[in-house]
């Protein structure tokens, strides 16, 4: 088979192992497993921040029970028993899951810094837990794959941290771009406002490091460094950071690249170029620019689609902005060009058919919303499916984390190759694919 065959290859196939490039790590089996009709016993990795909205809309499903949480700063663990005091509290998240694992729960969330999302995550299907884990899956397109084959030996449910993936508004885009409302898509151009880069370089004076807070277990797999405070990682700019975080790409990609990956079926890009300021020595930049060139399918125009992103202040060109005349771009959001018309989709809002009266698109079918934590549960208990599961989500944080590695290189045209997880004229770039893990933090079927 030759590697244009392979940059064509099938989500669907990478996941079903057809193209596993990994042996399967050795589990052990779960002791206990939950029946359609008992409660789900669940835990939290991370206590505050986006966990907090997790842990509690998972908490609020009526068959739930949160027993434990694990965070590296006790402070907001302890702030967090006093809303559930029958939890119980870990610092390590790996003492939670020896403790509790094999036989005390169902379920999980990772909502960590992106860092840690693939070692706990990983660890926690190595007991056989369901995992809903916060977006981007992984801050590395190696640990993608890894979640992504993992959790379809195990056959375990898993649901990516995209709730509006299950909104009315970006089910009703899919719907209708598939249904051919505006023809066969011909290119999309999709961008966020937000600025989750620093041009600054790294502050040389440490501070103490916050009685509250183990810092070497927020570290995790990443190298030992001073703490730096006033929030440069912890609690909020972790984001930022390039060995934490995955910029506004990784962040806000997820979500807004989400809807254009269901309905047009994407699969692996063919090529990724970066136009932009490239990240120093420690941050990720603003006013980013990413040519993806995908294969083109059934509900595309040709036998390649482009997508184009932009962050911070980029914007799609002057043509664009014309061509969807009187709306205007929202402030984030997606337009998709069609052979026989075009799409705006909002962040977060209905679509727009361009040209159409409003009335006539209000009244177009659509399908209805639905709890995108809850759906994780139930399916859980064994009604249902995830629709974000990581047989779908880990595709696509592969691709989005591309931009990432691009980024590193601009104005090169980077040809991907899937199967091998390489880039075909770049090797050199293939350290950006996977870190490696410092000592003392391995992780079976990771490192």
């Amino acid at each position: 088979m030759s590697d244009s065959s392979f940059s064509r290859i099938n989500r669907r196939q990478v996941l079903r192992g057809s193209v596993g490039l990994f042996a399967a790590p050795a589990f052990i089996p779960r002791l206990i497993s939950a029946a359609p009709s008992e409660r789900v016993r669940h835990a939290s990795f991370g206590a505050g921040g986006m966990a907090g909205a997790d842990l509690s809309s998972i908490a609020s499903h009526k068959n739930v029970d949160l027993v434990a949480v694990a965070d590296v700063d006790m402070a907001r663990a302890e702030s967090l028993k006093k809303q559930y005091p029958k939890i119980e509290v870990f610092q390590d998240f790996r003492k939670l899951l020896d403790k509790l694992g094999p036989m005390g729960l169902d379920s999980v969330n990772v909502s960590t810094p992106d860092h840690m999302h693939a070692p706990i995550g990983a660890t926690a299907m190595a007991h056989n837990l369901a995992v809903y884990g916060q977006k981007p899956l992984t801050h590395d397109i190696y640990e993608s794959r890894r979640l992504s084959e993992i959790a379809a030996e195990k056959k375990l449910v898993t649901q990516m941290g995209v709730q509006i993936h299950s909104a009315r508004e970006y089910r009703a885009a899919v719907a209708w771009v598939q249904e051919g409302v505006i023809g066969k898509v011909k290119e999309v151009h999709t961008w966020s406002s937000k600025k989750w880069g620093d041009p600054t370089s790294l502050p040389k004076s440490a501070n103490s490091v916050p009685a509250s807070l183990d810092w070497q277990g927020w570290l995790g797999v990443c190298s030992d460094r001073p703490f730096i405070g006033d929030g440069y990682y912890h609690p909020g700019n972790w984001r930022r950071r390039l060995d934490f975080g995955t910029g506004t790409f990784g962040d806000m990609g997820c979500h807004i690249y989400d809807p254009v990956f269901k309905a047009l079926d994407l699969t692996a890009p063919i090529s990724v170029t970066f136009d932009g300021i490239p990240p120093n020595a420690t941050n990720w930049a603003n006013d980013a620019q990413v040519l993806y060139v995908f294969p083109g399918n059934k509900f595309t125009d040709g036998e390649t689609v482009n997508v184009t992103w932009y962050d911070g202040d980029r914007r799609p060109p002057q043509s664009v902005i014309d061509a969807i005349k009187p709306n205007g771009l929202p402030d984030q959001g997606s337009v998709f060009f069609g052979t026989t018309g075009i799409l705006i989709l909002p962040h977060v809002a209905m679509p727009i058919i361009v040209g159409e009266d409003p009335e006539k698109t209000k009244n177009r079918p659509s399908p209805s919303g639905a709890n995108h934590w809850h759906q994780f549960v139930d399916a859980v208990q064994g009604n249902g499916k995830t629709s974000a599961h990581f047989g779908y989500s880990g595709p696509l944080t592969e691709s989005i984390l591309l931009g990432g590695v691009a980024s590193r290189y601009p104005g090169e045209k980077l040809l991907w190759n899937a199967r091998k997880l390489e880039f075909s004229n770049k090797p050199e770039a293939g350290k950006y694919v996977r870190k490696t893990y410092r000592k003392g933090w391995d992780v079976p079927g990771l490192s």
